[in-house]
């Protein structure tokens, strides 16, 4: 009798078993108990084999090809599939999916690096730098390509047996995968077909099939353009593997790629709800083409016409205009005393994120004005802040057209006339260095507001209409501080941009005012919530880590004619650039999450407009003098009075000697000293005209020449007087 329960035990466990196994198998959503899969395969991630066990790592489902023994990876390069898998892949072309509608269910967050380094694995690979960790679309390797940092996954060995794998940690509908080859300056390698097999265990494998059998996905044909792949249909479970068929005969097995796939929900999953990020801001989360903007922009108005107005400050090359929105307590007028600040976004028209950031921001600063939030009222009341979502609108429509993901690196980052707006101002470090460095030059360049070379101002100089129109906008408004933000990396970075020595291309090139520059990028980074945070793995080749997510431009890569530099040296503006996300055109369900990871610095970064010294400098008439140089002891750069005689001079905490001078008047130097709280010193000024100025305004007034006219003229006049008589 014992016996015979026992028995009847082992059968009934042995039944579970062979039920469970059952459930394993990937098979279409809707013929999935979710929970219970989850729930029997949890366990899989953390057992491994024990020593002596057989372990086939690209072990299928039985009734399939069967595991592969290791006698068949001696495959010679350069494999090509069987007749059966070309025409098979023929058949797939329908479903294949280049630059077309946008799938259903959004990336698992490879570029974007939701998915950890830890989630990817690979068959074999070439060495570290060519690892699965590099596996994801859109790296770049960038001009070293070396060990640890490479342009994609690249197998070990050359045969149909190697495979690239995600593991999402949870049960999802996989729906689609983008490929992109490998991205390097010297080589070419890519993947021309492959198939996909997705298991519940990393141990049991089923390849996607259709009517056919086995589907052959065809795959890229270059190695930067992105194709997608859309499974014949959505399969539910936690891994999924890419195993590439052929590839570039004279290249290798090298792959970048993006899973498209929605997690399926799980409330007992506490490590998921952990990680999930929401916002409570009611905004409008979605990505705009043009038109959608400009209407954005007039809602935004609509809501707050008491502190915003709508304008345009020139046209694209196609003829679009270039929108900005006002936001201050009396727009449309320069308040004497109160700074401006600027962010622009989307210079690189492909550069998406900074330009949905902005529409966030203008939409977010019009509900928290209306709802009484103290510190943005304030904000508004004493700055004129000036917001301009789309610098190169026609780039972004290529982009927009394309969609996300599928844009590749570099698709719509020039004007239409293939022009990087951001590197297109005039140099003016050359000029400024030069001189510094000949100082028997009798040619001297001022250490501020130094003229834009005439070369640079025909109309056969190869300068973009966008660019000229922004120097135009820079020139009229006295602008304080501002931002660019862009795209493609996650860091702030501060001028020069250039390096000084012709013989280098990475050296730090500070600024007079460097320890300003890196406060105001530290800002920004610091209170972002991922640039500071050294757990976070580099986007691609570059870890800021070290200087707290913050960059010397010209320590990163020189660039001569950047939009900070020229900022810098031509205008009292100090301009940085914000790299905003590893992802330069997410998907729309990554705005929330991007927003709450940039929506604290944005604010921050402009509360500093309000750190330093300002005032106004007058005459003994209370009348306030234009164009006044207003120097700072021990920095070798100045800045000017504005039309008004008002100035704003950025300064970190300390004392500090100020002087004044203007043509004509007497030169005045006071200190001030610059606090930790918030707020700048005021520090103004009362000149009076030297005795020189007032002797030539007494005989201007009555008619007569001043002292100083030549003795020729007073020779000319004398034989005048002479024949009158």
């Amino acid at each position: 009798m014992p016996g015979a329960r026992s028995g009847l035990c082992l059968a009934l466990c042995a039944l579970g078993l062979a039920l469970l196994g059952d459930v394993s198998r990937a098979v279409p959503m809707d013929d999935q108990d979710y929970y219970l899969q989850e729930i029997t395969n949890r366990d899989h991630y953390y057992s491994f084999p024990y020593p002596g066990e057989e372990f086939f790592p690209f072990t299928e489902q039985p009734g399939e090809e069967g595991p592969i023994r290791a006698a068949e990876t001696e495959q010679r390069p350069g494999f090509k599939p069987s007749r059966k898998e070309l025409k098979q892949k023929k058949n797939n072309k329908k479903g294949k999916n280049i630059l077309e509608t946008p799938p259903d269910c959004p990336p698992l967050g490879l570029e974007t690096l939701k998915i950890t380094d830890f989630q990817l694995h690979a068959s074999t690979a070439k060495r570290y730098g060519l690892g699965a960790h590099r596996g994801r679309l859109n790296i770049q390797a960038g001009v070293n390509e070396n060990d640890f940092y490479d342009g994609a996954w690249c197998a070990g060995r050359n045969d149909p047996y190697q495979w690239i794998e995600v593991d999402a940690r949870r049960l999802t509908k996989f729906t689609g995968v983008i490929t992109q080859g490998r991205n390097s300056l010297w080589s070419s390698n890519w993947v021309t077909s492959y198939r996909v097999l997705v298991s519940n265990d990393s141990h049991a494998w089923t390849v996607v099939r259709n009517e056919s059998g086995d589907v052959i996905f065809e795959g890229n044909s270059e190695k930067e353009t992105p194709v997608l792949n859309m499974l014949p249909v959505p399969l539910v479970a936690r891994y999924i593997r890419i195993n590439p068929r052929s590839w570039f005969q004279e290249g290798s097995i090298c792959m970048r790629l993006e899973i498209l796939g929605c997690p399926l929900p799980d409330p007992n999953n506490y490590y998921h709800r952990r990680n999930e990020m929401t916002t409570t801001d009611n905004l409008d989360f979605k990505h705009h083409n043009y038109k959608e903007m400009r209407q954005l922009m007039k809602t935004v108005n609509k809501m707050c016409p008491n502190i915003t107005r709508i304008y345009n400050i020139g046209k694209s090359n196609q003829g679009l205009k270039l929108y900005a929105v006002e936001i201050s307590d009396n727009p449309g007028e320069h308040e004497v005393g109160e700074p401006e600040f600027h962010y622009i976004a989307g210079a690189h028209g492909n550069e998406v994120l900074g330009r949905e950031l902005i529409l966030l921001l203008m939409q977010f600063m019009c509900q928290e004005y209306l709802a009484g939030n103290p510190r943005i009222v304030h904000l508004i009341q004493d700055t004129r802040i000036h917001l301009l979502p789309s610098v190169n609108p026609d780039g972004y429509d290529k982009a927009y057209k394309a969609g996300s993901e599928l844009g590749g690196w570099s698709l719509g980052r020039w004007t239409q006339d293939g022009i990087d707006i951001n590197n297109n101002f005039p140099d003016l470090n050359s000029l400024l260095w030069e001189s510094e460095d000949q100082k028997k030059s009798k040619r001297k360049v001022p250490n501020h507001h130094i003229p834009i070379p005439d070369w640079y101002l025909s109309e056969n100089a190869t300068v973009a209409v966008e660019t000229r129109a922004i120097i135009a906008w820079m020139e009229k408004i006295p602008f304080v501080l501002g931002g660019n933000l862009q795209g493609g990396e996650l860091v702030v970075a501060y001028p020069y941009d250039m390096v000084r020595s012709m013989w280098k291309t990475q050296d730090y090139t500070p600024t007079p005012d460097d320890h300003v520059f890196r406060w105001l990028a530290y800002s920004y980074a610091s209170t972002h919530r991922l640039m500071t945070d050294a757990r976070r793995r580099a986007c691609h080749t570059e870890d800021f880590q070290k200087e707290d997510g913050t960059v010397n431009g010209a320590s990163w890569h020189t660039v001569a004619g950047s939009i900070n530099d020229f900022s810098y040296l031509h205008t009292n503006c100090f301009e940085l650039s914000i790299y905003v996300g590893c992802d330069k055109y997410p998907h729309e369900s990554e705005l929330p999450e991007e927003w709450e990871n940039n929506r604290e610095s944005l604010i921050v970064f402009m509360e500093q407009v309000h750190r330093g010294i300002k005032g106004i400098v007058k005459d003994v008439h209370g009348k306030g003098i234009p164009n006044a140089v207003i120097s700072v002891e021990g920095v070798n750069h100045d800045i000017r009075t504005g039309a008004d005689g008002d100035y704003w001079r950025l300064l970190n905490p300390g004392e500090y000697v100020v002087g004044v001078k203007a043509e004509g008047y007497t030169a005045a130097t006071k200190t001030c000293e610059v606090g930790y709280d918030m707020g700048a010193t005021q520090c103004d000024f009362t000149i009076s005209k030297t005795n020189l100025a007032r002797i030539k305004e007494i005989m201007r007034k009555f008619g007569k020449q001043p002292l100083s006219v030549s003795a020729r003229r007073l020779r000319q006049r004398a034989r005048h007087w002479q024949r009158r008589r």
